[in-house]
């Protein structure tokens, strides 16, 4: 089978959720940032000044925050609901229940996607019952009884299938003009995302609202065997992702990271309702969720319908924070497969969370070594030593919350061997580490991330996740823009020394994929 570069990003990106929005973002550079001026930040600062100037914000007496942008060119908005919740945060046992939730959130309300609540919520929790005795009963063995209980569980939920709605919510949403209704769940938070015409906002607040104060979790063991076969096909079936989740469970041992996002397979299949209830219950407090809205907006009308509409919810304790910290690594570490893929090479190394100071040296470094074609691993391995068909990496792998991996992979050219791949890999993160950056090159790294960052300035969704992420990930909003300045500010001194302390064998993870035959 093969795979090609494409396939590769798409399929890690799926395993870990996604990166950290921004730095996808400045992955995706546009024309102009091949002709930015060199000549400092000059170019960028009005545009950030004009961006911040737009930028209000509030918090409701339970704690739920709201960041706004104004951006009046055209009568749109985007929201993005941000739960500070995902994959790290889930119980040992029950991996997967943060994304098992978020399929369930677009499942309606007592009011929303049902014809009958009252008999639906009896023939729900009939089916909860059953469930469990057929657990049971497979438990024990007994095949008759298993039998049997397999009818029964079929039949109660065909009943409750008959009070559905099919996709309410989502008509809802469409029939008044929505768009780009979706959802996305990390190792470290799960986002709601829609826009609407602005003339719709109370809409929007209502419907929103709505979803998490009064949800009802139906259709659960349907989506139970949607997410199975998500699993199946995105991990179980395919190499690069058996080999995501091979690595991350190799690179970390006991940080949560270690785990993949959709769950383990048996932790899936055994989930029940209520566990994910109790983890609604947790984890969908006001305090732990902050709102984005971008676009066609009037700050002080969103604060008075906020204040009506999630004003209703009622404070919760904090939910537990993730403690466990990931113990300094002493050894390099590595893991072969042998599966029907061509072969790859991937290399980690640990980093920091986005909110450590040397957050932009490391952006700066993936992006010069990694970052489309004109970074060096693509015209040192790909063009001019012909060792690989493809060569990249990112920052902030799985997610970037908490300290992570910067990680490279390479896929290997006909007849070239793994350790040739290896070897090209290493010599040009030696260089690094030994020989100065000019400043021609540093600065066309400095460009294109500036340009990544205009681009997202573009997009009211794209500004409406980054503003939101930077708030819930170090603090504050205003940092996004910050690290603009920041990423200005780095040298290649600075490039020597993080290099030096970073790339090391006691820091390395290698991961390997070799053909079944």
């Amino acid at each position: 089978m093969v795979i090609n570069m494409f396939k590769l990003s798409r399929m890690i990106r799926y395993t870990m959720s996604l990166v950290c929005l921004l730095l996808l973002l400045w992955g995706n550079v546009p024309a102009f940032a091949q002709t930015a001026s060199s000549d400092g930040d000059s170019s960028i600062t009005p545009y950030l000044n004009r961006a911040i100037e737009r930028v209000t914000g509030f918090t409701l007496d339970n704690g739920m925050k709201f960041i706004i942008m104004e951006n009046h060119d055209a009568p749109v908005v985007s929201f993005v609901t941000y739960a500070d919740v995902g994959g790290t945060d889930e119980p040992d046992g029950k991996t997967g229940v943060a994304h098992f939730l978020e399929h369930l959130a677009f499942k309606g309300t007592t009011k929303i996607g049902t014809t009958n609540y009252e008999k639906e919520k009896e023939v729900l929790n009939r089916l909860d019952q059953v469930f469990m005795e057929l657990k049971a009963a497979k438990k024990t063995g007994d095949e008759q009884k298993t039998k049997e209980l397999i009818a029964t569980f079929q039949k109660v939920q065909n009943e409750a299938a008959s009070y559905v709605e099919q996709n309410a919510f989502g008509r809802i949403v469409e029939t008044a003009g929505g768009v780009n209704i979706n959802a996305q769940t990390s190792a470290d938070a799960t986002l709601y995302f829609y826009s609407f015409p602005s003339n719709k906002i109370e809409l929007w607040m209502s419907l929103e609202s709505e979803r998490f104060l009064d949800p009802v979790f139906r259709e659960f063991y349907k989506e139970q065997n949607i997410i199975l076969e998500e699993r199946r096909l995105r991990t179980e079936n395919n190499p690069i992702g058996t080999m995501v989740e091979a690595f991350l469970g190799t690179a970390f041992t006991e940080h949560p990271y270690k785990r993949p996002t959709i769950g383990y397979n048996e932790d899936i299949r055994n989930l029940t309702r209520q566990d994910v209830r109790d983890f609604f219950n947790i984890y969908y407090g006001p305090n732990n969720l902050t709102i984005s809205l971008v676009g066609d907006v009037n700050p002080e009308k969103v604060q008075q319908l906020a204040q009506v509409y999630f004003g209703r919810y009622g404070e919760k304790p904090e939910p537990p924070k993730v403690t466990k910290v990931e113990p300094k690594q002493e050894e390099t570490r590595e893991v072969t497969l042998k599966l029907a893929s061509q072969p790859w090479y991937l290399e980690g190394y640990h980093v920091p969370a986005l909110s450590h100071p040397d957050s932009a040296i490391y952006q700066v470094i993936s992006t010069l070594l990694s970052s489309g074609r004109t970074s060096r691993l693509y015209k040192s391995l790909v063009e001019e030593k012909q060792v690989a068909l493809a060569a990249q990496g990112f920052n902030g792998f799985p997610s970037d919350k908490y300290p992570n991996l910067m990680l490279f992979y390479a896929q290997t050219a006909p007849k070239v061997s793994l350790e040739a791949v290896a070897e090209a890999l290493s010599l040009e993160i030696e260089k690094l580490k030994t020989q100065p950056v000019s400043e021609m090159e540093l600065q066309r790294v400095k460009n294109q991330l500036r340009a990544g960052l205009l681009r997202s300035l573009d997009s009211n969704l794209g500004m409406a996740k980054a503003l939101v992420e930077y708030e819930v990930k170090t603090g504050s909003w205003r940092n996004l823009f910050e690290q603009v300045q920041a990423i200005e500010a780095v040298t290649s001194a600075d490039i020597q020394r993080v290099a030096k302390a970073t790339f090391v064998p006691e820091n390395l993870t290698i991961g390997r994929i070799l053909p079944k035959s």
